[in-house]
């Protein structure tokens, strides 16, 4: 699947494929398995991971088989796909491969086409009571938009994507919007003055009921996972949770425990995850603009002496959106991340001085976290992040 075929993971813009002729005729090849399978719609630029995991662990608290699909992976295919926090297994994954191998060359689907199929069909054959699906990206042409979900969620809109979405939050906006539904209710988690018309106009269009989850959800709740974004995300998840009360059996009980216990029933790594003390070593997939100034304040809020980041991204980032937001007052160790698309760590250092951020290049990600553990004391603090593929590596 990796070799054969684009992978937008691996590959980047040439792998993104602007129509879901593919995905409705793979659909049709496999017996349209989505229509069997009660779906909740996750979309937004960013939290999508997180909120689509939140909600998947409320329901199994509840009691109930719940399918998730995500992506990207960070260290195994694998997790891109789980029923109950356990990954869908290698038989499975080889086996439909197998079967369908043929039909994918013919068509020439894509990795995510491919993907998505196959979450679908195995979540239908092994008869889950719900399934959470996280859109790729955008979310009006992205290949999860063949379901008619229970609810749809936003999350937020952000600059991400810009070259496949647009360039104005509107214009992001209507691309998420697209995974609303006639008749479906919608929540959305934040908005603008320049998205909440987009959403208002599309909800209204299709007779959706429209929740407005920060403005609607009060009481914040503890959670397992620990980044200041969350916020947001949560009261998202406690909206959504509300709506779907009207499906599912949900306690105040079964929400709490959910949020509480989210990285243990679903594996999501990556989110503010503590790896080291003394130093204390955070890692964090967030890698746009929208998604870093949340991180890099929390930051702040930390206590410590010296300041370390390790810190690589991929070559369609834009830096001048993000390196100004990084603070100057830090030790940087740069790195390319092990993938086709990773920006040269040369690059990036050069671009980095021209917003006054200092450092040191190093030859891989594990070379970068080794060098800022060395030069470490036991209070400094070490942020490790820039780019999903950075955070895979160290995980």
């Amino acid at each position: 699947m990796f070799a054969q075929l684009p992978m937008y993971q691996q590959q980047g813009a040439s792998a993104y494929k602007k129509d879901l002729t593919n995905t409705l005729l793979l659909a049709k090849h496999l017996g349209n398995p989505e229509r069997t399978v009660k779906c909740i719609h996750v979309a937004g630029t960013n939290g999508k991971g997180s909120t689509s995991s939140m909600i998947a662990s409320v329901l199994q608290e509840a009691g109930y088989k719940v399918g998730l699909y995500t992506s990207p992976h960070l260290k195994d295919f694998r997790e891109r796909i789980k029923i109950n926090g356990i990954e869908i297994s290698e038989d499975f994954v080889v086996g439909f491969i197998a079967d369908n191998q043929s039909f994918f060359e013919e068509n020439q689907l894509s990795f995510f086409e491919m993907t998505v199929g196959l979450a679908f069909d195995y979540f239908a054959k092994s008869k889950v009571d719900v399934a959470v699906i996280e859109v790729g990206m955008g979310g009006r042409l992205d290949s999860t938009n063949i379901i008619t979900p229970l609810v749809s969620v936003i999350t937020n809109i952000g600059f991400d994507h810009t070259q496949f979405l647009g360039n104005t939050l509107e214009a992001i906006a209507y691309e998420k919007a697209g995974i609303i539904k006639p008749n479906v209710p919608v929540v959305i988690g934040e908005y603008t003055n320049e998205t909440k018309p987009v959403f208002v106009a599309k909800a209204k269009e299709c007779a959706s009921q429209l929740y407005f989850a920060s403005d609607l959800v009060k009481e914040d709740y503890p959670c397992g996972l620990l980044g200041d974004y969350q916020f947001h995300n949560k009261k998202t998840v406690v909206q959504a949770i509300e709506v779907l009360k009207s499906h599912f059996n949900i306690s105040e009980t079964n929400l709490k425990s959910g949020l509480l216990h989210v990285v243990k029933n679903t594996g999501l790594l990556g989110r503010w995850q503590q790896i080291h003390s003394n130093p204390k070593v955070i890692c964090d997939t967030a890698h746009n603009g929208h998604g870093l100034k949340i991180v890099l304040n929390q930051i702040q809020n930390e206590n410590f002496e010296r300041l370390h980041f390790v810190l690589g991204v991929v070559n369609d980032k834009d830096l001048d959106i993000i390196l100004p937001l990084f603070p100057k007052n830090a030790n940087y160790f740069f790195c390319k991340p092990n993938v086709s698309r990773g920006l040269d760590a040369k690059i990036l250092h050069q671009k980095a001085a021209d917003y006054g951020l200092k450092g040191k290049v190093c030859d891989s990600v594990s070379e970068a976290y080794a060098s800022a553990l060395q030069v470490s004391k036991e209070k400094d603090f070490i942020y490790i992040g820039g780019s999903t593929f950075v955070v895979a590596e160290i995980l």
